[in-house]
């Protein structure tokens, strides 16, 4: 995590109050080297010792801020306070020059304890300092200045303490939201990068039907009509449909190989009209090799252009119905019509089939999930509509109708029925907010 310049102000003045506990401590130490062995003995012991337990104490603190320990040692706070405390005063007994080691202490009380608690431990250590003054100095010589040094001292302290638990407050605030944000960021790449990836399945998913599966679908069809004339010894037939056979397996293999280098579609590396009508072609030749009497035209009223994934999405639902048409109509003519609007481009595929209840619209395919409501689910993604008009015995018309000048991504998906008259479901002016991609 990123370290900031008010961090390593705190740092410093962390490492500033060591320094100066140590040097103070030193310094008292080498003012008592002109006393008697003994004293000197007594008080080189007691600052050792003083020494160890707040080196042991802070080098503690230090490890399980930085993540070297799992021993949290805040609850021996207290007791090490305590500890130092009692070992300062021992010296201060002994000799007045370890009086300055207070100031040090004032912090580290601030610092450590409750603020009520700690400034009353100031109050005491402030009176403590005081009065060794006066018992060290005597009566005669102790100054009113010896009085008001410790107490500035000690407001200082204060002061100091309160804007360090200031700036360390803010630290902390800032390094929970640098977490919070990052946690927030990972979690939404992660929902992102998941949303993509069935969003890429979905459309690979109907891609690989429109085209894979129901290039596979005639091959198995073909097959069946190619054995059935074989049992009969139909040559001629039985040749014609392993035609078709290979003609179709040739076509889905430049499919697989043009999914795999940059799934695209091999169909519209022409024109949409003649992908429309090679499709139409293809179509009547695979019903006639089954022996059905299907007959699919192909019709373009107009001009115009559209993009490539517009086009994609036109040829796609083309292949879906003629499939639909071909396996499921018994129609014996089809027409496929492009028409180029002024803003608009539409493809209409109307049979004279057997039909169905035009106010419910067939179920998805068991197998795989798709035909006309994956038919719908694509138009809608592309800002189209799909209109189904249909009846028992008076065959099926579907035109799909794409805008020239698609609206903005996150438009809500939108399919018409014929039965309302034309109009388009009403929308709740939420999915119109700017910004708004839920």
């Amino acid at each position: 995590m990123e370290t900031t310049s008010t961090a390593r102000v705190l740092r410093v003045l962390r490492l500033a109050l060591h320094v100066s506990f140590a040097g103070l401590l030193l310094l008292g130490v080498l003012r008592m080297a002109s006393d008697p062995p003994m004293k000197f003995a007594w008080s080189l012991c007691l600052a050792c010792v003083l020494a160890v337990v707040y080196l042991v104490g802070t080098v503690w603190e230090n490890r399980y801020a930085h993540g070297r320990s799992d021993r949290n040692p805040r609850f021996l706070a207290a007791p090490w306070l305590v500890v130092i405390s009692a070992l300062w005063g021992a010296l201060v007994l002994m000799s007045e020059n370890f009086i300055s080691v207070v100031f040090p202490l004032f912090f580290l009380f601030l610092l450590l304890l409750p603020r009520a608690i700690a400034l009353a431990c100031v109050v005491v250590l402030t009176s403590g300092v005081v009065l060794s003054q006066r018992l060290h100095i005597g009566a005669e010589d102790f100054t009113a200045g010896m009085v008001y040094g410790p107490v500035l001292g000690a407001v200082f302290a204060v002061v100091m303490a309160s804007s360090y638990r200031a700036m360390y407050r803010d630290v902390l605030r800032y390094q929970r939201t640098l977490s919070a944000l990052e946690t927030t960021r990972t979690e939404l790449a992660r929902t992102e990068r998941a949303a993509g990836q069935a969003t890429e399945r979905e459309r690979l998913a109907r891609e690989i039907h429109d085209t894979l599966a129901q290039g596979l679908s005639s091959i198995v069809l073909m097959s069946r009509a190619a054995r059935a004339s074989l049992s009969r010894d139909d040559v001629r037939r039985t040749d014609e449909r392993l035609g078709t056979i290979e003609t179709a397996a040739s076509e889905n293999l430049a499919e697989a190989r043009r999914f795999v280098h940059n799934l695209s579609s091999p169909a519209l590396a022409v024109p949409l009209a003649d992908a429309l009508r090679q499709l139409c072609e293809r179509t009547t030749e695979e019903a006639r090799a089954r022996g059905d009497e299907l007959t699919v035209a192909f019709t373009e009223d107009g001009t115009g252009q559209a993009d490539f994934a517009q086009q994609t999405v036109l040829l796609r639902a083309a292949q879906t119905l003629l499939a639909n048409v071909a396996q499921h109509a018994r129609a014996q003519h089809a027409v496929v019509s492009l028409s180029w609007w002024d803003h608009d481009v539409s493809v209409d595929v109307v049979d004279n089939g057997v039909g169905f209840t035009s106010d419910r619209v067939p179920p998805a395919e068991p197998c795989n999930g798709f035909g006309l409501p994956g038919l719908h689910d694509r138009v809608s993604a592309a800002g189209g509509t799909a209109t189904i008009e249909s009846a028992p015995g008076d065959g099926t018309a579907v035109t799909v109708r794409l805008p020239l000048n698609p609206p903005p991504a996150n438009t809500a998906p939108r399919v018409v029925d014929p039965a309302s008259g034309g109009s388009e479901p009403p929308r709740s002016p939420d999915t119109d907010l700017p910004g708004d991609t839920q």
